[in-house]
């Protein structure tokens, strides 16, 4: 439980509460205004406590992430090269030397596959 006493969970924690009152006094103040008769104030009564228990859920969250995180769960994940990976980097050479602008976008392409398969 020591990880939540950090500076930078202190900050969430401090964030989390501030939002929380901030967004139920806006809550209340809208509440007043409704009883004083502007009818579009109702609904932003409702609105604002609904954005507190977001909050809520989303500090929640970060604190169960936390305390689930498995440490085997953070070490870099090996990505196997396709078996054609080989066969389209031949064809990219072959390429190269008839086309040297169509054999740079194919690189680029696929440097753009290998970013988008990391991320997965």
């Amino acid at each position: 439980m020591r990880r939540f006493l950090t500076p930078g969970w202190l900050g969430l924690h401090a964030t989390a509460v501030v939002l929380c009152v901030a967004f139920l006094g806006f809550g209340w103040w809208q509440f007043d205004r409704a009883q004083a008769g502007n009818d579009r104030s109702w609904a932003y009564t409702f609105e604002w406590p609904i954005f507190a228990l977001f909050v809520v859920a989303m500090w929640v969250k970060m604190i169960r992430d936390e305390l689930s995180d498995d440490p085997s769960a953070k070490a870099p994940q090996v990505i196997e090269e396709p078996a054609e990976a080989e066969v389209k980097r031949e064809m990219i050479r072959r390429h190269e030397e008839e086309d040297p602008a169509l054999a740079a976008y194919n690189r680029y392409l696929a440097r753009l596959n290998s970013e988008t398969h990391r991320r997965d």
